[in-house]
């Protein structure tokens, strides 16, 4: 039995990802697929706002213009985010301790006005403050013990602070406070967090940072139980989104990337996006 017949995921991919599936998404809209008709979204960090425009009925073509950003830009900390991936590729370390690591090096010296700016940009792309009634999932770390957190509209954690947590990778933003605790990026539970829509009938993961790393292999569940489609940045887009995922120069020419890709996406992911909604 499917748990859901339409399950999207939007994985993590700093400034670049976010408007590559924004541009994505609103050029697959345009011929016919809207990806926000899914039953359950699964959006992390880059994806939590993508996912969170997407689940409350919004046109992703609002994020064309990097000028949302201009008002709350934050200081990255090359040499915090150096020793966070230095941490995240050393060989054999458990990953909760891992985590537990990173989250140290996120913890050390956080500025509330930091926080502030984060949690305010955020409110400024996704454009809602309510969780929408459509199923929408965000994960995020525990800074402190390394946990994983999976919140949607039961959770009781406002859905800004959400998608500003999940998306706080250590170095480019700091950890968020959300009732005592501390939480940093949801892609240091699992990548994408694919296991997270295990049961759909149509699986579609876009995965903004595809071209950097060797494929995230799905959660077996997932892949067995429907058809599983994976998008990612192909070498135009991969061109556009430059060497630094957190440029915001490289804003416009990854949306436009996102948006051009689309066009070649379309009725591969038309046929089987309906296909998905008539058998319901």
């Amino acid at each position: 039995m499917y748990t859901f017949d339409r399950a999207l995921v939007l994985g993590p991919g700093g400034h670049t990802g976010t408007a590559w599936m924004a541009g994505l998404a609103h050029g697959l809209r345009r011929d016919g697929v809207d990806l926000g008709e899914a039953d359950l979204i699964v959006g992390t960090s880059a994806g939590a706002i993508v996912g969170a425009l997407l689940a409350t009925g919004q046109d992703p073509g609002r994020l064309a213009s990097p000028a949302r950003l201009a008002a709350h830009r934050l200081t990255a900390d090359p040499e915090r985010m150096g020793a966070v991936f230095a941490v995240l590729g050393e060989r054999g370390l458990e990953p909760g301790e891992a985590r537990r690591r990173v989250g140290r090096l996120a913890l050390d010296g956080t500025d509330p006005r930091a926080e502030e700016a984060l949690i305010a940009g955020r409110a400024a792309l996704i454009g809602a403050e309510a969780w929408p009634e459509r199923r929408l999932v965000i994960p995020a770390v525990d800074a402190t013990t390394g946990e994983p957190a999976v919140w949607d509209r039961d959770s009781g954690v406002p859905l800004v602070s959400a998608v500003a947590a999940s998306s706080a990778f250590p170095g480019a933003a700091p950890p968020v406070a959300i009732n005592g605790r501390r939480y940093m990026d949801g892609a240091l539970r699992s990548g994408t967090n694919a296991d997270l829509a295990a049961g759909a009938r149509t699986l579609v993961v876009v995965e903004p940072m595809a071209h950097l790393r060797p494929h995230e292999p799905l959660d077996q569940e997932s892949a067995a139980l429907g058809t599983v489609l994976t998008i990612g940045p192909d070498p135009a887009s991969a061109r556009a989104f430059g060497s630094d995922l957190g440029d915001p120069a490289a804003w416009e020419p990854a949306y436009q990337a996102g948006l051009r890709q689309a066009g070649d996406l379309g009725a591969r992911l038309r046929a089987t996006w309906r296909a998905a909604a008539d058998a319901v």
